[in-house]
């Protein structure tokens, strides 16, 4: 017993050594561009916001997270209150982004949270956040992500999102790492502003008009702990069969 531990150590040694000691920590995209923007990575066991309106690319984004903890051999529970897993891995191929076989072998899994003929009440989504939150607390995956939380704003209090958001940040202290997006209009400035100091970090999504076409704008906002300056700006472009293409703001611009 004693050998096979030492072998254990040994080989999560070898790991360590191969990824090297930071980027073990950190939860990459699987793009070294946008990596770079994002502080070269979010911190394992943060909460993340990730903002925006309608078509700014918070799916996309949160899909190449994915992307990249699959090959990171990290575990993923994902909540969608859109998605089913045909449209899912759909969308994911498209994006040249083939998970299908993570999907297979459990690395990834999937909780569709629209259901048909559900009664929406405040009562049944503050049981829905609770539920999500006791999963995710006691699952053996190592990321959480919640697509979109703009549902049950509708249905539920300030105070219900803020508690949910609160624990959410308690359960990342222990080690879990949850990304959560949402719209912007989910909240008046006051709770979004609570919201928004919740988390450790905060991607900004936007959709603006440069030259004569529209891009997708992030802007990184914060990430505590970041091992390089946050405030970055990425433009980008979603193309069929490629996915996240990077453009550089002056090229954007002509």
């Amino acid at each position: 017993m004693a050998e096979l531990d030492l072998q254990s150590e040994s080989s999560q040694a070898d790991i360590s050594l191969l990824l090297g000691e930071e980027e073990s920590h950190i939860l990459t995209t699987g793009n070294p561009e946008i990596d770079k923007k994002i502080a070269d990575g979010l911190p394992l066991g943060s909460l993340t916001l990730i903002e925006g309106e309608n078509d700014t690319g918070k799916s996309v984004l949160t899909q190449q997270i994915i992307w990249g903890t699959m090959h990171a051999n990290l575990r993923i529970d994902l909540f969608s209150t859109e998605l089913t897993t045909k449209s899912f891995l759909t969308q994911m191929e498209s994006m040249s982004l083939d998970i299908s076989d993570f999907f297979a072998w459990g690395y990834i899994r999937l909780f569709h949270c629209h259901l048909v003929e559900f009664k929406w009440t405040q009562e049944s989504m503050n049981d829905i956040l609770e539920r999500i939150i006791g999963h995710v607390k006691f699952s053996n995956a190592d990321v959480a992500i919640i697509d979109s939380l703009t549902i049950f704003t509708e249905y539920t209090s300030n105070e219900a999102i803020l508690n949910f958001l609160t624990q959410a940040k308690n359960v990342c202290d222990h080690g879990k790492t949850i990304l959560i997006t949402m719209h912007s209009y989910a909240f008046s400035d006051d709770v979004l502003t609570r919201v928004r100091s919740i988390c450790d970090a905060h991607l900004l999504m936007r959709r603006k008009l440069m030259g004569e076409k529209y891009v997708m704008v992030m802007e990184v906002v914060k990430v505590r702990g970041a091992r390089k300056t946050t405030g970055n700006l990425v433009s980008f472009e979603v193309h069929p069969g490629y996915g996240m293409k990077i453009i550089p703001i002056s090229v954007a611009k002509v």
